[in-house]
C-alpha cells in the first residue's frame, strides 16, 4: 500500500512531467518548483533542497560548456571543418562528412554548440547541392544528438546515469565506458542517415526562396501620404499582393489593430499593413504599393513629435525615442554605417526567448531593427514590437554586419546567411585543444574524478586567456544547469521513499513479468519516448531511479538498465521539441512538427534493434 509521502511525490512527479509536456514554462523553473513542492511536502529536508549545485555531475555539465567555448572562440572548431568538409562532392558524400563530424565533436563538446556552428555551412551545402535545407539541417542535427551517448561528457544524461551508478555501485562510469555501445549505436545511425535517411525528410522549399525556406515573414509597412494606395481599399490592392504571393493578414490605424480586416476597408495614409511574404517579395510589394517599413512608435506626444525629426533608420525598433544631441548623434552615425539584411535563428534556451523588440531595446542599444519574423506554422498579426520570440524564429535583421552579428553572438542566435569564417588563432587553438585533452585523459585514467578535472582545465583556458573570465560565466547554460541541480533531490527522493520501486513494481506486473530483456527494452522505449516530448536531462533522472529499481526486483545488474536509460535520452527524434538541436532547425529548415518522425521513427527502431543485443554484450544482465 502506498504511503503518504509516496503519494505526494507521485503527484509532484506527474504534475511535473506534465508541466514538462504542455511546454507553457521553461523547464528549469518547472524543475525548480518540483524542488521546491518537495520540501514544502516534507519529502526533501530543507537543508539537502540545493545540493544539487554542488553534485558532480552539474559541475561538469558547466566546465564542459566553458571548455566548449574556448574551442570555439580560438578558432579551433573553423579549421578543422574547413580542412574536413569537400569542396566538390555529391550530396550523399557531403552530407555524410558534415553528419559524421557533427557526431565526432558533440562526443567532446556541448552538442547544440556544434550543431549551432555548423549550421551555416550545412546551409550553404545545401544551396549548393539545390537540397531543400531541411535534408542537410535534419541528418546534421540528428547525428549532433547521436555523438553525445559516445562519451562521459558527450551530454547531460550521461553524467547523471554516471551519478546515479555511483550511488548504487559506489564509482560511476569512466569517461569511455559509453563507448562500446555509444560508438555502435551512433555510426549505425549515422550511416542509416546518410545513405538513406535524409531522402526521408519532406522537401519543404518554395520557388524563390533563395536556397532555404524559412517560411513566410511578417512584415509590418506603412502607408506614406505619396502612396498610390492611399483611397484605394483592400481589395483594390489584391491583385499586387497576389503577384508577389503576399497578402495582408492585418492593419493598425491610429495605434488600433484590426484581425483580418474586411477586403472593402479604404486605406488611409498613416495605416500600417502587416503583410505576410517571402522575403524576396518584400521589395516589390514596398515599390509597387509606395509602402516603407514602419518605425514603430506607439504613443505620440508633443516630445515625441520632436524626436520623430532625428534621422534613423526604418523598422521595428525598440519603441524608444532618443533625444539630445548625444541620441542625434548616435542616430545619425547608425543611418550612415553601412547597412545589411542578416537573417538570426533564435537558439532555444537563450535570454533572447520570450522577449520582444520593445523589451530587448534593439534600436537604441544595440542600433539594429527588427524587420520581420518568420515562425513556421504559427501565425500572429501582432505588432511587430510587442511579438514574443520564440525558440527557432527567423528573425530579419537590419543593421551594419558588426552590429548584428554582436547582436547575435550576445543572445545565442545563429547567422543563416554565408558567413567568413573565424580566422583561428593558432596559439589560442592549440591550446583550447590541448586542454580538453589534458581534461579527458585526467578523468579516463582515474587521476582524479571528472568534475575536478574539468574544473582545471576551465582554470587554465581562463589563465591562459583562451576564455576571458567574463566569458565563462556566460559560456554556461544557466537554465541547463538550474534544471539539473533542481532535479537530482526529487530523483533521489523517488528512491528513498519507495516510489521508484512502485513504478518499476507496477511495470514488472503488467509487461515484463519477470523477463529481463524484456524489461530492458522497455526501459530504453519509455525513455525514448519520454525524451521525445520532454528535456533529455530531465527524463534521465526521472528515469534512472526506476531503472535501478526494475533491476534490482529482476535480480538483473543495474548498469545495462542504466546505459539504456543513457542510451534513450539520447534519442529524441520524434519532435522538434524533445531536444534543442531539433528545435534550433525548425525555422531554417522550413520544417513542419510532423516531418521529424519521418526519419526519427526508423531511426529511434534502429536504434533499439542495435543497442539492445550491444548492452547485452558488455553490460551483461
Amino acid at each position: 500500500m502506498l504511503t503518504l509521502p509516496q503519494i505526494l511525490l507521485l503527484a509532484i512527479v506527474a504534475g511535473t512531467v506534465g508541466m514538462f509536456l504542455w511546454g507553457r514554462w521553461r523547464h528549469d523553473m518547472v524543475a525548480v518548483g518540483a524542488l521546491l513542492a518537495c520540501v514544502f511536502a516534507g519529502i526533501v529536508p530543507p537543508e539537502h533542497a540545493f545540493a544539487g549545485f554542488g553534485h558532480p555531475a552539474v559541475v561538469t555539465v558547466a566546465c564542459v560548456l566553458v571548455l566548449s567555448r574556448g574551442l570555439l572562440s580560438s578558432g579551433a572548431i573553423d579549421a578543422v571543418t574547413q580542412r574536413l568538409l569537400p569542396i566538390a562532392a555529391g550530396p550523399t558524400v557531403t552530407i555524410g562528412i558534415l553528419t559524421a563530424l557533427g557526431a565526432t565533436l558533440s562526443a567532446f563538446m556541448n552538442n547544440v554548440g556544434a550543431l549551432a556552428l555548423l549550421m551555416p555551412v550545412a546551409i550553404q551545402i545545401a544551396s549548393k547541392q539545390s537540397l531543400p535545407p531541411g535534408r542537410v539541417l535534419m541528418p546534421l542535427a540528428f547525428g549532433s544528438i547521436l555523438g553525445g551517448m559516445m562519451t562521459l561528457i558527450g551530454t547531460p544524461p550521461n553524467l547523471i546515469v554516471s551519478a546515479f551508478r555511483a550511488q548504487v555501485n559506489g564509482t560511476g562510469f569512466a569517461m569511455f565506458d559509453f563507448s562500446p555501445v555509444g560508438v555502435a549505436v551512433a555510426a549505425g545511425g549515422v550511416l542509416f542517415v546518410v545513405l538513406l535517411g535524409w531522402r526521408l525528410v519532406p522537401s519543404r522549399e518554395r520557388p524563390g526562396a533563395g536556397g532555404f525556406d524559412i517560411g513566410t515573414y511578417m512584415t509590418e509597412a506603412q502607408i506614406t501620404a505619396e502612396s498610390s494606395t492611399v483611397g484605394k481599399t483592400l481589395r483594390e490592392i489584391g491583385s499586387i499582393l497576389e503577384e508577389a504571393d503576399a497578402q495582408v493578414v492585418g492593419m493598425v490605424r491610429n495605434e488600433y489593430r484590426v484581425s483580418a480586416p474586411d477586403a472593402g476597408r479604404i486605406l488611409q495614409a498613416g495605416d500600417i499593413l502587416v503583410i505576410e511574404a517571402e522575403p524576396e517579395s518584400l521589395a516589390t510589394v514596398l515599390s509597387s504599393l509606395g509602402l516603407k517599413l514602419t518605425e514603430d512608435v506607439p504613443v505620440k506626444t508633443a516630445s515625441d513629435e520632436r524626436a520623430a525629426k532625428l534621422p534613423g533608420p526604418a523598422g521595428a525598433g525598440d519603441g524608444e525615442n532618443p533625444a539630445g544631441k548625444a541620441s542625434d548623434k548616435k542616430s545619425r552615425h547608425f543611418e550612415e554605417e553601412k547597412s545589411a539584411l542578416i537573417e538570426l535563428t533564435a537558439r532555444p534556451g537563450t535570454s533572447l526567448i520570450g522577449r520582444s523588440a520593445a523589451d530587448l531595446h534593439l534600436r537604441t542599444r544595440h542600433r539594429i531593427n527588427l524587420l520581420a519574423l518568420s515562425r513556421q506554422g504559427r501565425r500572429s498579426i501582432r505588432r511587430l514590437r510587442s511579438e514574443r520570440i520564440a525558440a527557432g524564429d527567423v528573425l530579419l535583421m537590419q543593421g551594419s554586419p558588426e552590429a548584428v552579428m554582436n547582436f547575435a553572438s550576445e543572445f545565442g542566435c545563429v547567422p543563416l546567411a554565408p558567413r567568413t569564417l573565424r580566422i583561428p588563432d593558432r596559439r589560442q587553438a592549440i591550446a583550447a585543444s590541448a586542454i580538453l585533452a589534458a581534461a579527458v585523459a585526467g578523468a579516463a585514467l582515474g587521476l582524479v574524478p571528472a568534475a575536478v578535472s574539468f574544473a582545471a582545465g576551465v582554470l587554465a583556458s581562463m589563465a591562459l586567456r583562451v576564455v576571458s573570465p567574463r566569458a565563462v560565466y556566460e559560456a554556461v547554460d544557466w537554465p541547463v544547469v538550474v534544471l539539473l541541480a533542481a532535479l537530482i533531490p526529487v530523483a533521489g527522493a523517488m528512491a528513498s521513499t519507495g516510489a521508484a520501486n512502485v513504478i518499476a513494481g507496477l511495470l514488472l506486473d503488467t509487461v515484463v513479468h519477470g523477463h529481463a530483456v524484456v524489461g530492458l527494452a522497455l526501459i530504453l522505449v519509455v525513455t525514448m519516448t519520454l525524451s521525445d516530448f520532454m528535456n533529455n536531462a530531465a527524463t534521465a533522472a526521472m528515469m534512472c531511479p526506476i531503472a535501478i529499481s526494475t533491476a534490482s526486483q529482476l535480480e538483473a545488474r543495474p548498469d545495462s538498465f542504466l546505459m539504456a536509460v543513457a542510451i534513450g535520452a539520447s534519442c529524441a527524434f520524434l519532435t522538434p521539441i524533445g531536444h534543442q538541436n531539433n528545435t534550433l532547425i525548425l525555422g531554417p529548415g522550413g520544417l513542419r512538427f510532423g516531418d521529424y518522425w519521418r526519419l526519427g521513427l526508423p531511426l529511434e527502431l534502429l536504434v533499439l534493434a542495435i543497442s539492445i543485443p550491444l548492452l547485452l554484450r558488455f553490460w551483461p544482465l
